[in-house]
């Protein structure tokens, strides 16, 4: 069965209008987010807020009623261009709850907790990106910026470079995810095929034995069976608070090495440093041996 690869939007150009949401936790970077806001400026956008995209109800950045109206009024909106998510956090999956994408083709720009957003879009058959939140975008080098652009500007992007494990090469539809999110939506409406695809895991703040709960779910599940490899980036602040324990590279190479396919290892992206991004649902080459991840040029 060959993967069904999701298509890109049309490639933005200087001039084009974006709208900001936040639809997952409640921003709190606003020094942060404003240095992002300014770096699309520069590049010549035209940046939108979204009403309610500063409210806060708890945790979460206004009701989901309230952030799926965000949400909906970016997607239904002929001007918008593409959407900007201003951070991540945690409540975009209760967006998804009885709820369907209205027809449309746009961006979607953003990672950790919008990694639920973004799988759940690739369903409909377009590509979302991967990459830094507004709240993130000024922390990144020059060459992590021109990137982002690259790739939805309608240019090629590079291969990434890591550390090989082996297992030769194999092409498939990369899909990116914070392993968390990624991990909570198994099972749901909004677990998108997994068959013949290259996940690409990252995430923040998760002790070793919480990694190797979730990736022994997806082993339980059987998730991992029609995989054609694993593409890791950084698994930062995972340190172990209590000791004794295993690190998060033991952990990882316990649960996936023997799984008889390609991994790459320390790729740059994630959180804390050089976020890489990574377009969702495309063709892509993962090469064990020397290590690269390759993302192949859309028609």
């Amino acid at each position: 069965m060959q993967p069904i690869f999701c298509q890109p939007p049309p490639p933005l150009t200087p001039g084009d209008r974006l709208c900001v949401i936040t639809p997952s936790g409640a921003l709190r970077e606003f020094e942060k987010f404003q240095q992002g806001v300014e770096i699309w400026r520069s590049r010549g956008y035209e940046i939108e807020m979204i009403p309610g995209f500063d409210s806060q109800w708890g945790y979460l950045a206004g009701s989901d009623r309230d952030r799926r109206q965000q949400l909906d009024k970016a997607l239904q909106d002929p001007g918008c261009q593409g959407i900007l998510c201003a951070r991540g956090g945690y409540g975009g999956t209760r967006l998804l709850e009885n709820w369907q994408w209205p027809q449309g083709n746009k961006w979607l720009i953003g990672f950790s907790d919008i990694t639920s957003l973004l799988w759940s879009l690739s369903q409909q058959g377009i590509s979302g990106l991967h990459g830094p939140l507004l709240t993130t975008l000024a922390d990144e080098p020059d060459g992590s910026v021109q990137r982002l652009f690259n790739w939805l500007e309608g240019r090629p992007i590079g291969p990434l470079h890591g550390n090989g494990w082996g297992g030769g090469c194999v092409e498939g539809k990369l899909m990116p995810a914070n392993l968390t999110v990624a991990t909570c939506l198994l099972g749901t409406p909004a677990e998108p095929a997994l068959d013949n695809v290259i996940l690409a895991f990252e995430d923040v703040s998760e002790a070793p034995y919480r990694i190797d709960r979730m990736l022994t779910q997806w082993r339980m599940m059987g998730k991992f069976k029609a995989v054609k490899g694993i593409a890791l980036g950084r698994f930062s602040q995972c340190e172990a608070k209590k000791l004794p324990s295993f690190s998060v590279a033991e952990v990882l190479r316990d649960r996936l090495g023997d799984l008889g396919i390609p991994v790459v290892s320390d790729l740059p992206f994630g959180h804390d440093g050089v976020n890489a991004a990574l377009p969702v649902g495309v063709a892509a080459t993962l090469e064990g041996d020397q290590g690269t991840l390759t993302i192949q040029p859309t028609l």
